[in-house]
């Protein structure tokens, strides 16, 4: 598997030097936090191993995360905890952080997403959708955001080894949804905004 770099040749020809690629991780789990990522790579860089995260193994991850930091000119990571998440809702969140992203760059001329248009920014973008399997710079971001997130939910675990978040990654599986109704909504780190956590906390005031 090998992300092209189609879309950023064409802005390289055409005089644009620096591209930012973003994507996140984490939209749909109903705990911990959304993370986005955003990278941009010198002119004229490609790669053979770089891909989505998601058809990617975890040890193969870790490892290009550790080369894209490497060799990309730029890079950064934002954060976005549940109470944002449930005070935006989840498009917002993500199309916020990607908007911050783009701005954090120097001299940026032009920005790919995945499948996530940014009226506000004040850069060319181009969203793409499946974008970390078309851009290299957007495949970057998403092994950034991925290996990121996966981290701080080994955290959890450790924390709150009852909940299995090294497993399910706080996604509402079977095993999951059970562990939350029989232990609870951990405040901080649910999105109560989403459905199954919004049901439970509404039994737990309940009782």
């Amino acid at each position: 598997m090998k992300c092209e770099n189609h879309y950023e040749i064409e802005w390289w020809k055409a005089g644009k030097k620096k591209i930012i690629g973003i994507d996140e991780a984490g939209r749909g789990p109903m705990a911990g936090p959304l993370v986005v990522a955003a990278v941009a790579f010198p002119p004229g860089f490609s790669h053979e191993e770089i891909y989505d995260s998601k058809k990617i193994g975890e040890k193969k991850r870790k490892a290009l995360f550790k080369e894209i930091i490497r060799l990309a000119d730029e890079y950064h990571i934002l954060i976005i905890e549940p109470k944002i998440i449930d005070e935006l809702n989840i498009y917002r969140a993500t199309q916020k952080a990607m908007q911050d992203l783009s701005s954090m760059f120097d001299g940026a001329d032009g920005v790919l997403t995945d499948a996530m248009p940014l009226p506000q920014c004040d850069k060319d973008v181009i969203s793409l959708v499946k974008g970390d399997q078309k851009s290299v710079s957007i495949a970057a971001a998403s092994i950034l955001a991925k290996v990121t997130r996966d981290c701080i939910m080994y955290a959890y675990d450790k924390r709150y080894p009852q909940y299995g978040f090294a497993k399910h990654k706080g996604y509402p599986t079977k095993a999951h949804l059970e562990a939350m109704h029989t232990y609870g909504v951990i405040d901080h780190l649910y999105r109560k905004s989403y459905a199954p956590v919004a049901k439970m906390a509404q039994l737990q005031f309940e009782l």
